[in-house]
């Protein structure tokens, strides 16, 4: 807060918005909790928080504006790229000759302020606003990125057709795709479609080509969501645009490619993946979008936490052995190796990768993609990388049993080795091993850990509590065990001794405007076992899954779904999404 406690004190008092002892009763709940006095007057519902960023307006001399039920033209919301009006909170909503009025948080930010005038060449006049206006104005970026989206497609769909028949009537020669693609309809397409997705947080862009139409459906936060609908005529140029970019083969339509591309902006970067494959009404495609500009993850800030974290911490001090990372498809595997990676990254080692494909550059860190049509595969890889003197080995998925071989080989002479493989849960990784060949008595000496994980989706910022009914316990025993979940929520004091499953509060998704469903991000839910001296016994005596998982839970093991409900119980994700990821 800019304004001086004392002109607070006397404008409020003037204004007859409280009196003497309600505002010294904030005072000193502000001095107690340590937080602004503003902040305890609109908490006490004693002022609203308009009234009390129109008066630190009033003070500062800057003119106060209400956007809320404000409609911005496009041409002058945009003058803002979105990214940026998000991260610093400005918006602009009016224009007139050189002067751009733009309403903000901190009207005191003179680096934004500079930056936006030298980006608009533009007089910027600043006005403090709500955090609600600065809400519903961020709003209008996606009605407008819809609209220009769809009049592109009623003004240009005509000009798309002509170009695509043109090219087909040539006999589809590479050349006429490559004109196709490099047509400014088909182009404002194709830019639109990744900038929407960017903009709404997509990891993937599914374009498929159906009989009468092509639709568009964005992942966000691991789920599937239809997005738009386009006419068939413009599926050829689409496709011929992304092949384009992509660097394949514009005249091969029967057989899958997979290429990359780079989308960079003054507000972000990215890095595309591109897989095409023939279906019956075309070519699909597969974008995966991976920021460039994001910042390294941590183990705690991907869900890992408590006694599962410190057995990692404990595994990666040590400088030689395996260490397992395992789930489904699209389960994290890769972003959990890179945080590892992060961490292990230090001057004194060599790190080197074997990637397919290498989705985030590491600085320090010897990164290879795999090309299996040159006979680069992860086998013919290990076996060079272990004459290029490396410390760390990262292999990025264990596909077969000649890779199991020299990865074991490599832990067994003095090199740590990271790799990824499919399994449904930690203790069925062994087996798995065994499947491909491996002997378990080299298993048991060159394996320090394994992780399985799963990912959720996380509250936005509003949630609904309510209490588990008999039936809802009932239902729930199904899953997992409920006097072992109750006993853990104990010990890590999330609970109270006394409380039963009753009693405990969980959390319904909130759906808001912003966020339709009531989540936003993903989280891991994890289970680790640590390969101890009773589990390396188990694993030579070639014993089965369950006898492996029940030690291991023994020895303090949670299991996914156990340290799904602990993250429920904390109220960061519900009931309902543990279930819905554990049972695919």
């Amino acid at each position: 807060m800019r304004v001086e406690l004392e002109q607070l004190k006397a404008f409020l008092l003037d204004a007859e918005l409280v009196n003497e002892s309600q505002f010294e009763k904030a005072r000193q709940k502000a001095k107690k909790t340590n937080q602004k006095i503003g902040d305890v007057l609109v908490l006490e519902n004693l002022i609203t928080q308009e009234e009390l960023i129109k008066l630190e307006a009033y003070v500062l001399g800057i003119p106060f504006v209400n956007l809320e039920e404000e409609k911005i033209q496009p041409k002058i919301l945009k003058i803002i790229p979105e990214p940026i009006a998000r991260s610093h909170n400005i918006i602009a909503f009016r224009k007139k000759d050189n002067d751009l009025e733009v309403a903000m948080l901190d009207p005191e930010d003179l680096r934004i302020i500079e930056f936006i005038k030298k980006k608009a060449n533009l007089k910027i006049l600043p006005r403090l606003t709500t955090p609600k206006s600065i809400k519903n104005a961020l709003k209008q970026y996606q009605k407008t990125l819809e609209a220009e989206f769809g009049e592109i497609i009623k003004k240009e769909s005509g000009e798309i057709k002509t170009v695509i028949i043109e090219a087909k009537q040539k006999s589809d020669q590479k050349e006429d795709l490559k004109k196709a693609a490099e047509e400014l309809p088909v182009i404002r397409i194709v830019d639109t479609l990744t900038k929407h997705a960017i903009l709404q947080r997509a990891s993937d862009i599914h374009i498929e080509p159906s009989e009468k139409e092509v639709i568009v459906r964005y992942r966000i936060d691991g789920i599937l969501h239809d997005a738009m609908v386009l006419p068939k005529q413009a599926a050829s140029g689409i496709v011929a645009r992304i092949k384009v970019l992509s660097n394949l083969k514009l005249d091969e339509h029967r057989l899958p490619q997979d290429g990359r591309f780079k989308i960079e902006t003054d507000d972000y970067r990215y890095s595309v993946r591109v897989s095409t494959l023939p279906i019956f009404d075309g070519e699909k495609i597969v974008m995966r979008l991976l920021s460039e500009g994001s910042k390294a993850h941590t183990l705690e800030s991907l869900g890992l936490r408590g006694e599962a974290l410190e057995r990692m911490q404990i595994a990666l001090k040590r400088p030689v052995g395996m260490i397992l990372v395992t789930g489904p498809t699209g389960s994290g595997k890769t972003t959990t190796l890179y945080a590892v990676l992060d961490m292990l990254n230090i001057p004194g080692v060599n790190i080197s990768t074997l990637e397919d494909p290498i989705e985030y550059r590491m600085p320090r860190i010897n990164q290879t993609q795999i090309n299996q049509k040159i006979g680069l595969t992860f086998a013919s890889g290990i076996r060079s990388l272990v004459r290029q003197d490396p410390d760390i080995i990262m292999v990025g998925e264990i596909r077969d049993g000649e890779t199991v071989g020299l990865a074991i080989n490599a832990a067994l002479t003095g090199h740590m080795v990271l790799s990824t493989l499919h399994t449904t849960n930690a203790a069925g990784t062994i087996s798995r091993l065994v499947d491909m060949g491996a002997e378990p008595f080299l298993i048991s000496s060159t394996l320090n850990i394994i992780l399985a994980q799963r990912l959720v989706r996380r509250f936005h910022s509003e949630k609904e509590s309510y209490k588990l009914t008999p039936a809802g316990l009932k239902n729930l025993a199904k899953y997992c065990d409920l006097d072992k979940i109750l006993k853990i929520l104990k010990e890590q004091k999330i609970i109270k001794l006394k409380q039963s499953f009753k009693d405990i509060e969980f959390y319904h998704p909130k759906p808001t405007k912003e966020c339709p469903n009531g989540y936003k991000g993903r989280m891991g839910i994890y289970e680790v076992l640590a390969i101890t001296e009773t589990i390396k016994n188990l694993i030579v005596k070639k014993a089965n899954i369950d006898q492996i998982q029940d030690q291991a839970q023994k020895e303090g093991m949670l299991t996914m779904i156990e340290d799904g409900f602990v993250k429920a119980a904390q109220g960061m994700t519900s009931i309902e999404e543990i279930l819905r990821v554990i049972s695919e």
